[in-house]
This record gives structure tokens, C-alpha cells and sequence, in this order.
């Protein structure tokens, strides 16, 4: 069956951590974290336009970004082969969310390509069977698909939605590109904090200074002193946190006014913005 449209325009959300726990080290390798994720409005618009020969092709190009990288493609073609869909598509990507930033804009790309190809491809595969699809493009990939700000666990598999309140942040973009596998390899890397239980926050008991905490910053702090120098202008203003594995900084604002205060005031040689914070993805709402 033929999807009714033939074209989709969407937006890819930035994400940020509002904390985040490395809490141990798997048999196999990968790390397990326990991390908050917030998206905001700062966000990549992504164009579909339905192809009916099968090929699945990029109409854009992102430097440093070859074809067998980009996730846009990994994840039409990962459920053209999960679903044998003979169907393709031609993306084109308008970036707005740094590259290599810790911002997810990669794994946001991918999580509404799946979203998009599932309705432009009239597959109508449930958002759950999306979220495992998504696991096998990175771990940040399933948060962006199950919708709403969560609570993650495992290796980002384990979500669980919270509420978060309004806020606005200024997001500062240091000039580096943070190898993440590196900041995980580093031997000093902290591997052992104790999670928080989820029943902490639905308590409202969540410890004090976790929110704004991230167990990678010392460690990309050391080997990237410009991820430094950002953070210590931003805290002159507010708990200034270091999102993801970098090299973005960001801090909280309880309006778009003191925010953009904060962000006038920014040196040169610095380049950061505004953004806020959404209650969930602008794709939330669409139907399986």
C-alpha cells in the first residue's frame, strides 16, 4: 500500500544531558550509563521525498560526514531490511545542531528518519519495535524515538519518561571536535557511580548537585582545555554543565530574557545560543 504523501518535512530536536552517571563497564566493552535527557528546540529539518525504484540516496552533504557514516542512510536502509520494503527515498538534511557536540544531532537525524520512513513508507510498525531498530544506530537513537524527555539506563535502552519544568539554556559551542571513544578509553575515567533510583525522583529526593553533574567532564575537561575555558565562563552565571561527551556547554535559565542577557555578554572567539527546553519530540504525537 502506497503512503498518501509523497513528501515529509521534519524536524530533528537537539538533546542535552542534565546529568550524567557512568555507572560500570559490560563483558563486552560498552560502558552503562544513567543519564536525563532533555531535548530542546534547537533542531536539524529534515526533507524525505519518496523514491518507488528502492534507492536511497543523500541530497546534501555534511563535512567530515561520508556516505557509509551517515546515519540518515544507515537507518532507511536498516528498515528496508527489516521490513523488505522495496520502496526508497532521497533525503536532504539542513543542518542547525553542531556537529560532534554531544548534542545527538547524528542520532536525532536517525531517530526521524525512522519516524518519517515508517509513515512516508506506510509500514506502520509500532513505536517500540522503532526503538529496538534504533538501538542498532547508537544509543542515543532510542530516546529520540520513544518521544519524551526520559530518564535512561543500560546503554540507553532503558527509558523511562519525566516531566521536567520550563527552562531555557544558553548552549556554548567550543571549537573542538571530542573523540567520545577516547573519553571512554581514558584510564581515568570514574566507571563506578551508583545509579539514582527511579523512585528518587518520583519522590523528589534526587541528591543534591546531581543535576548539572556529568562523570565524563573531568576527563574531557583534561584532554580538551578549550571545553574548560567555556565551562568556566558560563559558570560565572549559573550550574554550567557539560552535555553528553562534549564538547558543548550549556546552563539553565528560568527565562528567554536572562538567557539572551547571558549570551550578549559572550567573548569573542566564543559562539553559543539560545534555546528551549521542549516537554517532548515535535513527532511525539504522530500516530504508529
Amino acid at each position: 500500500m502506497y503512503p498518501a504523501s509523497e513528501r515529509l518535512i521534519c524536524a530533528a530536536p537537539a538533546k542535552l544531558n542534565l546529568f550524567l552517571l557512568v555507572t560500570g563497564r559490560r563483558a563486552d566493552g560498552y560502558h552503562t550509563l544513567q543519564t536525563l535527557f532533555r531535548f530542546i528546540d534547537r533542531a536539524d529539518e529534515i526533507t524525505f521525498a519518496l523514491r518507488t525504484d528502492g534507492r536511497v540516496l543523500r541530497t546534501f552533504e555534511i563535512d567530515g560526514v561520508t556516505e557509509s557514516d551517515d546515519l540518515t542512510l544507515r537507518a532507511a536502509r536498516l528498515l528496508q531490511a527489516e521490513t523488505g520494503c522495496r520502496l526508497g527515498v532521497e533525503i536532504s538534511v539542513r543542518k542547525d545542531v553542531p556537529v560532534g557536540g554531544g548534542l545527538g544531532g547524528g542520532s536525532s537525524d536517525a531517530a526521524t528518519t525512522l519516524l518519517a520512513l515508517n509513515r512516508l513508507w506506510g509500514l506502520r510498525l509500532s513505536r517500540t519495535r522503532l526503538q529496538h531498530l534504533a538501538l542498532n544506530l547508537g544509543a542515543d537513537v532510542p530516546v529520540f524515538v520513544f518521544g519524551r524527555n526520559a530518564l535512561a539506563q543500560g546503554i540507553g535502552e532503558q527509558l523511562e519518561a519525566i516531566d521536567l519544568p520550563s527552562a531555557w539554556y544558553v548552549v556554548l559551542v567550543p571549537p573542538v571536535a571530542v573523540s567520545t571513544a577516547a573519553v571512554f578509553a581514558d584510564p581515568e575515567l570514574t566507571r563506578s557511580t551508583a545509579p539514582v533510583t527511579i523512585r528518587a525522583f518520583s519522590e523528589g529526593c534526587v541528591p543534591s548537585g546531581l543535576f548539572g553533574h556529568n562523570d565524563l567532564e573531568a576527563t574531557v575537561c583534561r584532554r580538551y582545555p578549550e571545553v574548560a575555558q567555556h565551562l568556566r565562563w558560563l559558570r560565572q552565571f549559573g550550574p554550567a554543565a557539560l552535555t553528553g561527551s562534549g564538547a558543548c556547554t550549556y546552563c539553565p535559565f528560568e527565562s528567554e530574557t536572562s538567557a539572551r542577557l547571558v549570551l550578549a555578554q559572550l567573548p569573542a572567539g566564543m559562539q553559543g545560543f539560545v534555546a528551549r527546553g521542549l516537554t517532548h519530540h515535535p513527532l511525539l504525537d504522530w500516530s504508529d
